[in-house]
């Protein structure tokens, strides 16, 4: 999965789009309609199973799939930098 984001000049990150790839290997892209910044609430437990800390950036972004809005979170550990993840 890939995430495309910009960053604000006061260092935020705003996701715009979304990139996965399909059963038959085929990136799909799916624009970010609206998202709220869920990061550095501490530690807790996400809705979806989870567990996050002021380490991990959270949004809960809504795209549009077949012509539905649906809800997705990203996360991205700072930290470690390594990949986004995404439960919906």
């Amino acid at each position: 999965m890939d995430v495309i984001c910009q960053h604000s000049a006061d260092g935020k990150v705003i996701p715009l789009q979304i990139r996965l790839t399909d059963e038959d290997g085929f990136k799909q892209t799916y624009r970010i309609k609206d998202y709220r910044d869920c990061s550095n609430q501490g530690a807790h437990q996400m809705p979806d199973g989870v567990f996050v800390h002021d380490g991990i950036m959270v949004f809960e972004c809504h795209i549009v799939v077949f012509d539905r809005l649906r809800l997705i979170r990203l996360y991205y550990n700072t930290r470690s930098g390594t990949k986004w993840q995404m439960t919906g």
